[in-house]
């Protein structure tokens, strides 16, 4: 009798199996920038939290949740978010996109840019009972990814709304005296700064440490360091000025300045 060939074990795609992009555009000039904000700033904060560099960021890149035909169906691409825990790269490869079923791990925040009215980013539609039906992003974070901490930032609104994962569903968060919304386990809060980034004056999503004080990017942070590099020079020189004019007031008094 012959014996029927062992069917070969089911192997899911991986990052470099699936596409990368579903070929939309980013919607304007503002998320670009906004979303380097963010990561340039929290950068710092992150690498002390994981000093074993440990950890993935995100920006337009999707997050693939469920296998679907065509597969980006089962993807969302966040503008912005942050996984915990996670390598950097996979096998020493750039990561194409975030595959759950691969790694597990969920994001510990999404964030989504509304350039609409905001309809798409809290769209709550469930497919369940209906595969063909297109889940809502607010669905897919809540029910299927499970993301801890959502925000939805409104540039034309100049304003932000954050919402964590209680239990099975998404509760808005309240901010705190200072405007912000804590993230507990990242150590920051999340606000509204109005101010000028490279070189557009807007109302930008930012990053503040738990005592208030905002995360500088880059550019800001050297920017500071020269400024207080400025500061101590002026005061070496005020330093070396004010002691040439004691010891030329010391000569005239007939004393030797080398002497004291």
């Amino acid at each position: 009798m012959a014996i029927a060939p062992s069917q070969p074990a089911l192997s899911l795609p991986d990052h470099t199996q699936l596409p990368e992009t579903d070929g939309t555009f980013v919607k304007n000039f503002q998320e670009h920038p906004q979303s380097l904000l963010l990561t340039d700033s929290i950068r710092p904060t992150l690498d002390a939290l994981h000093p074993d560099g440990q950890y993935a960021i995100g920006q337009d890149s999707g997050i693939y949740w469920r296998l679907t035909d065509p597969p980006e169906r089962g993807a969302e691409a966040p503008d912005w978010f942050y996984v915990p825990h996670v390598p950097p790269q996979l096998d020493g490869k750039m990561r194409r996109s975030y595959v759950l079923w691969k790694e597990i791990v969920a994001p510990l925040i999404v964030i989504e840019f509304v350039s609409g009215d905001g309809s798409e980013e809290r769209d709550a539609t469930s497919p369940l009972g209906d595969p063909s039906a297109k889940a809502g992003k607010f669905w897919v974070y809540e029910q299927a990814i499970r993301v801890p901490f959502y925000a939805i930032y409104e540039v034309e609104k100049s304003a932000v709304e954050v919402y964590e994962l209680i239990g099975n569903h998404y509760q808005r968060c309240t901010p705190n005296e200072r405007g912000h919304y804590p993230i507990p386990p990242m150590g920051v809060e999340l606000g509204i700064w109005q101010g000028q980034y490279i070189n557009q004056t807007l109302p930008w999503l930012r990053w503040w440490d738990d005592q208030g004080n905002l995360l500088l990017c880059g550019d800001e942070r050297a920017t500071l360091e020269q400024q207080r590099a400025n500061f101590e020079r002026e005061r070496a020189e005020q330093e070396h000025e004010r002691a040439e004019r004691l010891a030329e007031r010391l000569r005239q008094l007939g004393v030797d300045p080398n002497d004291l």
